[in-house]
């Protein structure tokens, strides 16, 4: 009988590779640890399309769960562009709610949307009612850009958009949808995970 000994390192290396497979997939790992916003189960980011996972943001975001598309003004032409073909249906064109709940003021139905990575999470794993799981029709980077749309809308004191950088919070103006504003547009800029010009 052959008897296998694993040195402790090679142990914890194949462990953890496992793990970072089966969350995250074909070998990128994240830093963070992504649930599932109902069952708190771990979300399987192998399940999004490969397209839009190698971009910068989504990079950024799997190592700190910060989105850097928020207040981006080269981002938010295509952010706006994504939030309305995908999410104004159910959250209204400003995020003021419709079947599904208000995006662009400071309560959250899950109080953990009000960081980056509780928002990423519900957008990737879904929710209860009718949001179900985004990761068919919207890539990573997409659901980032989305998120940094929700984040233009908000319309509530700055103090407690707790998503913004203190530099971006010191400029930020509460969304007026009675003011002009970002004009959706359908190109994605290199700077946006588009391609490189």
């Amino acid at each position: 009988m052959t008897k296998t000994i694993f040195t402790k390192k090679a142990a914890t290396l194949l462990l953890a590779g496992a793990l970072g497979a089966g969350v995250v997939g074909f070998g990128a790992r994240a830093a963070i640890m992504l649930t599932n916003t109902i069952t708190g189960q771990p979300l399987d980011l192998s399940e999004a399309p490969e397209e839009g996972r190698d971009t910068k943001a989504v990079k950024v975001f799997l190592e700190t769960g910060k989105n850097i598309y928020n207040e981006d003004p080269v981002c938010l032409p295509k952010a706006h562009e994504i939030f309305l073909s995908m999410c104004s249906g159910c959250h209204g064109h400003y995020g003021e709610g419709k079947i599904g709940p208000g995006l662009n003021d400071s309560y959250w139905t899950y109080p953990k949307n009000e960081t980056d990575q509780g928002l990423f999470e519900t957008i990737f794993g879904g929710a209860n009612g009718q949001m179900g799981p985004m990761y068919g029709a919207l890539n990573m980077n997409e659901m980032l850009l989305a998120m940094s749309w929700v984040r233009h809308l908000y319309k509530d004191d700055p103090k407690g958009a707790v998503w913004l950088t203190d530099e971006q919070r010191s400029k930020f103006k509460p969304f007026d949808a009675n003011a002009k504003h970002v004009e959706p547009a359908e190109e994605l800029p290199a700077a946006c995970g588009g391609p490189a010009g």
